[in-house]
């Protein structure tokens, strides 16, 4: 069976947590930041788990992510 290939983009956009799972960044870090207070900003630092019916597409996507 031939190799398969990994998806350039979410390569670049998830992370693998160490028990497999896919992890995202939050959306809306760019989008009106002086509204926003310094305590907000600082929480879209964090890396949030995908929901579990992405995990299944993101697997395919990356076959060797695991």
């Amino acid at each position: 069976m031939p190799k398969l290939k990994t998806h350039k983009g979410a390569k670049k956009r998830f992370g693998v947590t160490a028990t497999g799972k896919f992890t995202r960044r939050k959306g809306g870090i760019s989008h009106n930041r002086t509204r926003k207070s310094s305590r907000s900003l600082r929480d879209y630092d964090e890396m949030i788990v995908v929901a579990p019916a992405w995990q299944k597409r993101l697997a395919r996507l990356m076959p060797y992510a695991k």
